[in-house]
């Protein structure tokens, strides 16, 4: 049994390299410019770098409301 096993892990370690290998893959250089590029595009709605409206922040500190 181990030996048919061991020709089934091997079929599947096989057929994921044939997987890998039909990837397209581009260069780190390539990669990294696309990503600069996407966030200077997109930086004005990143509410990281730009913050949060405190109007519509849902985390803001909630009004105290008493009565006296």
């Amino acid at each position: 049994m181990s030996g048919s096993s061991s020709v089934a892990a091997m079929k599947k370690v096989v057929q994921q390299l044939r997987l890998e290998a039909r990837l397209n893959r581009i260069k780190v250089s390539q990669a990294a410019a696309d990503l600069k590029q996407f966030c200077l595009q997109n930086a004005q709605h990143d509410p990281l770098p730009t913050g949060v409206s405190s109007s519509t922040n849902p985390f803001r500190p909630q009004k105290v409301c008493s009565f006296l």
